[in-house]
């Protein structure tokens, strides 16, 4: 076993043990990936503010995030298809934020179901993740299933009323219905891992709706109707219907530009997230980090502002939090873990953000994350 010491070397392991369109399906974006990699970079060109001779003493990175207690200012993202990285993943992921003091998302879209989740973390509170679908009475029941699992918050994605074209699923036959090539097959046999622990669960489908949709009964017919059920007709008037049917806390998430921000404080939700999906929708829109500090700017008073997108490291975690994200989410890095190590490299993944962030924040003379703000970043290095 190497020595595991950032999320890049988990991310090196998981692209040997995940079989290629899966390993692929969570580390592509959209046509050119040029948001996808600028998620990342962007990072790079914000500089820290290195100070000396500061009591380091009793460091604390918890916080809140829509006022929860969280140990460090992360929540693992909502994530489709987390079950293919690696056997019962979902519960795997729940599990080891649960014991790390995290929220976990659980996507719509997800291997394992709500039920699952919520059993095998002994009914936990953790998030869901609703995609709107045109079949409203679905999406009615599904929300009562949350409410009835116990999460504690509804996630909103707004950026997905259409797919975005992801050139290496489509080359891997990862589609609609599924079309798996002689390559992709072959691939398949050599991760022996993965296989055996795909053959140890009975979680092959997508929980959340396999038996709960009429006429859905395999993985062609289930990806048919999903395709067909993302819904273009998505607007505010929805935001406000899942509200009301929610009765809990609401999160927004796909908001890049401030009149959408300015929109979401309207519609009441609690949070909103600065989010590109991960660069897997609009190919050539801007950074997550890049878009947050207007965003902050404009609406940051009256929401709680939170981001995800590139987040590699805890000194990302700590540069969005400067910029003023109350809160930040780990999709690829969380994957990289899981389809690593499992729940041991989920684990990994957050220990490894943790001391990142814990160390960055220390050495940039701050020994509460509350603190922290734009003060420990090098002027003219950050976009405002």
């Amino acid at each position: 076993m190497p020595v595991i010491t950032t999320i890049e070397d988990l991310r090196v392991l998981a692209k040997k043990r995940v079989p290629r369109m899966f390993y692929d399906y969570a580390d592509s974006g959209s046509w050119t990936e040029s948001t996808y990699r600028a998620n990342e970079s962007d990072f790079q060109s914000i500089k820290l503010r290195q100070r000396v001779a500061v009591n380091m003493e009793n460091r604390s990175t918890a916080t809140q995030m829509i006022g929860q207690n969280v140990a460090m200012p992360v929540a693992i993202a909502p994530t489709g298809l987390t079950g293919m990285q690696h056997a019962d993943g979902e519960i795997l992921g729940a599990r080891a934020a649960k014991k790390f003091g995290i929220p976990f998302t659980l996507s719509t879209m997800s291997i394992c179901s709500i039920e699952d989740v919520a059993a095998g973390t002994d009914r936990h509170p953790f998030w869901f993740q609703l995609y709107v679908m045109k079949d409203r009475d679905f999406i009615e029941r599904l929300i009562d299933r949350a409410k009835a699992a116990n999460c504690s918050a509804l996630v909103l994605t707004l950026d997905l009323q259409i797919l975005g074209q992801r050139h290496k699923d489509l080359k891997n036959g990862l589609s609609a219905p599924p079309k798996p090539t002689l390559a992709t097959i072959l691939n398949l046999m050599t991760k022996p891992r993965w296989g055996l622990g795909m053959l140890g669960t009975k979680r092959h489908g997508f929980g959340n709706i396999v038996g709960h949709v009429k006429g859905v009964e395999n993985m062609g017919s289930l990806s048919e109707w999903t395709a067909k059920q993302f819904d273009p007709g998505l607007n505010w008037g929805d935001v406000e219907w899942i509200k009301k049917r929610w009765g809990g806390k609401l999160i927004l998430k796909g908001i890049q530009d401030v009149e959408d921000a300015k929109l979401a404080v309207n519609s009441g939700a609690d949070a909103l997230i600065v989010s590109n999906h991960g660069g897997r929708q609009l190919d050539g829109a801007e950074s997550s980090i890049r878009a947050l500090p207007q965003i902050v700017d404009a609406v940051g008073s009256q929401i709680e502002v939170h981001m995800d997108g590139g987040i590699r490291s805890g000194q990302d975690v700590l540069k969005a939090r400067a910029l003023g994200a109350k809160g930040t989410y780990i999709g690829r890095s969380f994957l990289y873990g899981l389809g690593a190590m499992g729940e041991e490299g989920v684990t990994k993944a957050l220990q490894i953000i943790h001391r990142e962030l814990d160390l960055t924040m220390a050495f940039c003379g701050h020994t509460n994350i509350e603190t922290v703000d734009k003060g420990i970043l090098l002027p003219g290095t950050y976009p405002t």
